[in-house]
């Protein structure tokens, strides 16, 4: 018996030992999944982690009460009492901001920069009697407070007599020059489609209209812009780096794809609202969704629109359907005839903040033991654990082969849920095409929520569910779904 135990003891520490050191080479020929095309650049990369960014809309509007102005108006209108930039950025970045976009020209044509190439500018407004300098103000604030800096200029101007001609084009690139030369770095370039019309155009009073898809050379303009600040994403309706989300109601489509095929998309091209707001699940680049709102109703300050200032509770209801949907999140906050923002603006996002803090402040899900049906090779680089362990550059993928598959979250004990968060390892492609999430309740699983893409980040609120584990299901994927990162609150 002695002997016969001794071998079986042996035999047995043999057989363990090659098991392990098959399970060893197994995880050791794990390799990366390939990357499913198009994949986001370093540059979309950090916008996308940045979540939310700011717009100010500041200019003679403000003092016009106007939204558009006419391009008539004299630069001595703009006469602000107390500009304090500071409490702009500081507010913003208390609020959790990290991107501030000023619109350092409107369609009117008045330039917040004192630019060498027209009068209708701030130098010649009484702001501090003609040398002040908004943009520069701006974005040294942005470099004091941490913040990123973007300009918004727009294509359109309702003052230039040349509105339409080649020569305007020429103009407007020698703006350009002058913001990214002198105010960098900058972060994001945005203009939007509002392209010709009715306008003053040096007095001429009449109406204009441009090819949208041709007049400006958006590839040589944009090139020019590129050759100066070669990181900058520069945003309209259809990218290349950044897409609108087809509305400014603070909502993108629950199916959000990061990928559009652009070859016939120009800004301001009429009825392509619904592919913007969805993408395309096979376009040919990576193009994500901003959504872009405004505090208020209005795009600049009104004192009439005092009272009508987003909630915290709406702005927190626009972060889920933005943010949540795998877009940023652009929210404008247009400061008053003063030079600050309002009172009850302020008060709004100091409310917002309080919200996200209440609501994500604790990872029910943060370091969980998490279980998967399948995993890459058995490697521990691949393991479920990888989506709890608070680290968004690790992540759990299944074999080549495998499409489908469930990863189970142990909370530990039972615990209230009201939001599942999922984020996709997008380095490598943006991949899940329909997921569900279950809860273990009365000795089963129960179906609470089902959803299609994922992207950067899904936010998933659900009716408040009390649960010890949670079982999110891949239920189709491009190829071997890559998740990074599960939270529950």
């Amino acid at each position: 018996m002695k002997i016969s135990f001794v071998k079986n003891l042996f035999f047995g520490i043999i057989l363990s030992g090659s098991f392990q050191l098959v399970c060893s080479a197994q995880s050791s020929k794990a390799t990366a999944p390939a990357a499913v095309l198009p994949v986001p650049t370093d540059q979309q990369m950090q916008w996308h982690e940045m979540e939310l960014s700011a717009f100010i809309h500041f200019t003679i509007n403000t003092f016009t009460d106007k939204e558009w102005g006419y391009g008539n108006e004299s630069p001595a209108l703009f006469n602000p009492t107390g500009v304090d930039v500071d409490q702009w950025v500081s507010t913003l970045k208390n609020a959790g901001f990290k991107c501030v976009i000023l619109t350092a020209k409107h369609h009117d044509g008045f330039c917040l920069w004192p630019t060498k190439y027209t009068e209708h500018s701030i130098k010649n407004s009484p702001y501090k009697n003609g040398k002040g300098d908004l943009v520069k103000e701006v974005s040294d604030a942005c470099k004091k407070y941490g913040l990123k800096f973007g300009i918004y200029m727009s294509p359109w101007d309702r003052n230039r007599a040349d509105y339409g001609q080649p020569s305007y084009i020429e103009y407007y690139r020698n703006q350009l020059k002058e913001l990214f030369t002198n105010y960098g770095p900058v972060f994001e370039m945005w203009f939007d489609g509002a392209n010709g019309g009715d306008g003053y155009y040096g007095g001429a009073n009449e109406k204009r209209r441009i090819n949208g898809a041709k007049y400006y050379d958006w590839p040589a303009t944009l090139e020019m812009v590129r050759s100066i600040q070669p990181n900058v994403i520069f945003f309209s309706d259809s990218g290349p780096g950044v897409r609108w989300c087809g509305n400014e109601t603070g909502v993108i489509n629950e199916t959000n794809w990061n990928n559009i095929t652009p070859d016939t998309l120009y800004a301001g091209k009429p009825g392509i609202e619904n592919l913007l707001a969805t993408g395309s699940e096979n376009g040919t680049h990576w193009i994500p969704g901003e959504v872009d709102t405004s505090i208020r109703p209005g795009w600049f300050y009104h004192a009439k629109e005092d009272s009508l200032v987003k909630t915290p509770q709406k702005l927190f209801d626009i972060y889920l359907t933005s943010v949540g949907r795998g877009s940023t999140l652009l929210l404008n906050v247009p400061p008053d005839q003063r030079g600050v923002f309002h009172e009850n603006d302020v008060k709004s996002l100091q409310g917002f903040r309080k919200m996200m803090n209440k609501e994500f402040s604790n990872n029910l899900a943060k370091k969980a033991k998490a279980d998967a049906t399948n995993y890459r090779r058995k490697s521990k680089k691949y393991a479920p654990g990888n989506v709890t362990d608070q680290n968004t550059s690790t992540y759990w993928a299944t074999d080549d082969d495998v499409t489908t598959g469930s990863v189970v979250i142990n909370l530990g004990s039972e615990k209230q849920v009201k939001y599942v968060v999922l984020q996709e390892y997008i380095r490598l492609g943006q991949r899940v095409k329909s997921f569900n999430i279950e809860v273990w309740k009365d000795k089963g699983w129960h179906t609470i929520a089902q959803g299609t893409t994922m992207g950067y980040k899904r936010i998933v609120k659900l009716d408040a569910v009390t649960t010890g584990k949670i079982r999110v299901n891949i239920t189709s994927s491009k190829a071997s779904p890559l998740l990074s990162n599960v939270e529950v609150y």
